[in-house]
């Protein structure tokens, strides 16, 4: 008889690691050898992979946010040898989120440097149908990553957060930062709306992450101590993420509200579908659309993306001039009904006047042009000039 792990089992160890437990917590949760917590962590993220690069593609998400988050593999950088082999030090993982489903387009996992950044980018553009407004922090690579991807057509800004430096110490200074920092934000390609521009539900997310996967938390024995286990855990964390997470603003986890799936994943299901998921090839990057942008704009022909106004709405004036139609023409006047010739007199009559009509010219309104006709239609009409 084969030694396999029930599946009641399996499916407490898949919950206890989604609560964020390390392996030797879930070996005493679940009477389940630490060993075989591990081997499972490695099928079930190698399944995460193949899951998420199946689900999640062909997305038109118009708005992206990006961001790192630290941790450590084996040990922190200040003691890694020579003899350590790769993978061990720090480990940044760079995420990807559409900003309206809270989904997690894509992840990358390796050091802070400008390769992962390009891998990193170029698996998130794999994914896309539509050409993004995409936000990050102020790390430099981002900016030659994303113009290799996207090209210099993409909206790209930058938030950076200045800190303020100086002699206070806090008590939180061991930790993370002074807590009054200000934000700047930087157009690098494109016209991104800046009143768009901000990483702050990845920054909210980065926070959950590291409630939900042990690995990522700070000052605590949690932490991974072989890379490849690391990168397992992360792509469990994050598919569990998409498919179990209610978001409570949403009412919906991030797939049902990107329209990748209609329900709510159970963790019986989820871990179903990591086991049956088959091997495929990774998402390719396709032809981008450019979306439609909400300020005055004028499609290019070909397709090529539309002539923005940039800078803000068109100025609408308060009084705008209003253009008069043009008089109308004068009538003609119409021979009265002669009278009753008089009696005859005995004297030269004197000459008949004749005195043409003569048309009135509608009176102007103050502040309003009057259009008036170059050529008047009347009795005159032929008079020459």
């Amino acid at each position: 008889m084969a030694n396999v792990l029930p599946w009641e089992q399996r499916v407490r160890v898949l919950a206890a690691l989604l609560d964020g437990n390390s392996e030797r917590a879930v070996e005493r949760m679940t009477e389940v050898n630490r060993g075989t917590v591990g081997r499972l962590v490695m099928t079930l993220g190698e399944g995460a992979v193949r899951l998420h690069d199946r689900m999640v593609r062909d997305l038109a998400t118009p708005l992206i946010q990006m961001d790192e988050i630290w941790s450590y593999v084996g040990k922190k950088a200040a003691r890694v040898t020579d003899a350590d082999e790769a993978g061990i030090g720090e480990s940044y993982t760079f995420v990807a989120m559409d900003t309206l489903s809270r989904l997690v387009i894509a992840w990358r996992v390796g050091t802070r440097s400008q390769d992962t950044t390009d891998a990193f980018m170029s698996d998130v553009r794999a994914r896309l149908v539509v050409m993004p407004q995409i936000t990050s922090d102020g790390y430099a690579p981002y900016i030659t990553a994303v113009g290799a991807s996207f090209g210099p057509s993409v909206d790209y800004a930058q938030t950076v957060k200045n800190y303020r430096v100086g002699s206070y110490r806090g008590p939180d200074h061991r930790y993370e930062p002074a807590r009054d920092p200000f934000v700047t934000k930087r157009s690098v390609f494109g016209a991104p709306d800046m009143a768009r521009a901000s990483t702050a539900y990845m920054e909210r997310q980065n926070c959950s992450t590291r409630h939900t996967n042990g690995r990522l938390r700070r000052l605590c024995l949690a932490f991974s101590k072989r890379p490849d286990h690391h990168r397992a855990a992360v792509a469990l964390n994050y598919v569990a993420y998409n498919l179990t997470r209610v978001v409570k603003t949403l009412r919906v986890t991030p797939a049902m509200q990107a329209g990748i799936t209609d329900h709510v994943w159970t963790v019986e299901e989820l871990l179903a579908a990591l086991l049956a998921e088959p091997v495929a090839e990774a998402p390719t990057a396709k032809p981008l659309a450019h979306r439609a942008p909400e300020a005055p704009a004028r499609a290019l022909p070909g397709g090529r993306g539309f002539l923005r106004l940039v800078g803000g709405a068109a100025p609408v004036e308060k009084n705008p001039p209003r253009h008069d139609p043009p008089p109308a023409p004068a009538p003609v006047p119409q021979p009265a009904t002669p009278p009753a010739a008089p009696p005859v007199v005995a004297q030269t009559p004197a000459p008949a006047v004749t005195t043409a009509p003569t048309a009135k010219l509608p009176t102007p309104k103050t502040g309003r042009p009057v259009q008036l006709s170059l050529f008047p239609e009347g009795p005159d009409q032929n008079r020459p000039r």
